[in-house]
């Protein structure tokens, strides 16, 4: 496939191949984009963004509906794309773009309802004969940086809301996943996006990734990826607004009064969708030791008996990870679990990028497959004895996006949201829950600001102040 920049579809030379893990097949090439190619991109925002801004709400509203019927139309085509590139099996596939066309409607309605607030300067004493209000204008050219898990829905949370808001977009898709964005761009000029108003550029983060954080051109940085990555864009962006949506170790409670079947059956679906390369999989499970027993044996039930192997088949349960290289890692780190006393309840093998789905119990709250994100089919189940000792296992993290608890108190239920150090916290649900209409984002290491249509179109625009002296 070729890079779209400023409404033409360039190739180079130097080309990525885009593969399959599963089994390592070329899927397709992708252009090798470099810092001339940015800057011509980034020269074609600068433009673009006035051609958006100047657009009514109400158009940029029926673009954006428009590219959510398109989406709808072409579902087959992106699930399947992103089931090869990604790894994902096609029933995960069919439920991201499902959810990327009502991302896209969301995003159409909140276009309609950008607006502002009056400013009740009378009640200042120095006030007297002022009236004021303010009202919400795009910020510019938004660079969009996408991760390899989610190339498409995740895109579109930074897409839709950028062009509701009136802005230009350059999307940097990742390396090894590029050929979902490629898609979403065609689509895009396709609902009548003008052509300057969205590039996607392919190619390392390594060439391009501190060229497009750092220019002058570019107004607001998108991110979602690891804490290395969100530190270092930071550190390099300058004085720009940026959100940061950053890596995660989701942690569940189970209390004694839960419902702990409930909870492990979820545990057995949050914790592998994805082999696990979920921002708020389920990583770690406190669970009251009355009901210890019984949830690691249920949750050994249900995940030896997922389907692992060809995500494109359509009973396949959970596919390979993104390469080969994680599983190694990621089997490294079990063992490692286990050799400082851990149980390996099921799983820990590998073949290629499959790692086989496991359970390890009562691990060390050092081990990396605990204390660090891992990105992976693991779960580490911890017995507890209180609330209080799961709400101080839970914040013994470096990461904060998603937390939950299972109780039929509510008090114990309130007490664990107030405290759980976290951006988003679920009731007898798992943190792996999103709406993606909800604000989303983390605190500590998961990132700042918020995603969801509503709360990146604020994220998304300034606020302009009007004042005036009616005397």
């Amino acid at each position: 496939m070729k890079m779209l920049i400023a409404g033409e579809w360039l190739d180079k030379s130097k080309t990525i191949p885009v593969e399959n893990p599963y089994d390592g097949s070329l899927i397709d090439t992708v252009p090798a984009g470099d810092k001339g190619d940015l800057d011509r991109a980034l020269a074609s925002a600068a433009e673009g963004k006035r051609e958006v801004a100047a657009l009514t709400t109400l158009q940029r509203s029926e673009i954006l509906a428009r590219a959510s019927a398109l989406l709808s139309e072409r579902a087959e085509d992106f699930a399947l794309t992103i089931a090869r590139e990604v790894g994902k099996t096609i029933r995960e596939a069919r439920v991201e773009v499902d959810r990327a066309v009502s991302n896209f409607g969301w995003a159409s309605e909140e276009a309609k309802r950008i607006g502002g607030e009056v400013v009740p300067f009378e009640s200042a004493p120095n006030g007297e004969g002022k009236f004021g209000f303010y009202f919400r204008v795009p910020v510019g050219v938004v660079a969009a940086i996408t991760p390899f898990n989610f190339p498409l829905n995740l895109a579109v949370h930074k897409v839709a809301p950028a062009i509701a808001a009136g802005n230009s977009v350059v999307l940097k898709p990742a390396t090894v996943t590029p050929l979902s964005g490629l898609m979403l761009g065609r689509l895009m000029l396709d609902a009548g996006l003008p052509p300057k108003a969205m590039s996607v550029i392919t190619g390392h983060g390594a060439q391009i990734g501190d060229a497009l954080v750092s220019d002058p051109r570019v107004n607001f940085v998108t991110l979602t990826g690891s804490p290395k990555t969100g530190e270092r864009i930071m550190k390099t962006a300058g004085l720009k607004k940026t959100t940061m949506e950053l890596g995660s170790n989701s942690g569940v409670i189970v209390m004694d009064d839960g419902d702990w079947e409930l909870a492990a059956r979820k545990t057995a679906s949050a914790g592998y969708a994805l082999a696990g390369q979920v921002c708020i999989s389920v990583q770690r499970v406190y669970v009251h030791q009355s009901h210890f027993d019984g949830f690691v044996e249920l949750l050994k039930s249900l995940v030896t008996a997922l389907k692992v192997g060809n995500q494109l088949e359509e009973d396949t349960d959970m596919g390979p990870m993104i390469s080969e290289q994680e599983a190694v890692t990621r089997a490294g780190w079990i063992e490692e679990a286990v050799t400082g006393g851990a149980t390996l309840v099921c799983g820990g093998g590998r073949e290629g990028a499959i790692l086989q789905p496991s359970i390890l119990t009562r691990v060390d709250p050092r081990a990396k497959i605990s204390c660090k994100e891992a990105f992976a089919p693991v779960v580490c189940v911890n017995p507890i004895d209180s609330l209080e000792q799961g709400i101080e296992l839970l914040n013994d993290s470096d990461y904060g996006l998603q937390g939950a608890v299972f109780t039929r108190r509510l008090k114990d239920a309130m007490t664990a949201a107030r405290q759980v150090e976290v951006g988003g916290f679920l009731i007898n649900e798992m943190p792996t829950y999103r709406a993606d209409l909800m604000p989303y984002g983390g605190v500590k290491k998961s990132g700042i600001g918020r995603e969801g249509a509503r709360y990146a179109i604020e994220e998304m625009t300034e606020m302009r102040l009007v004042c005036m002296d009616l005397r």
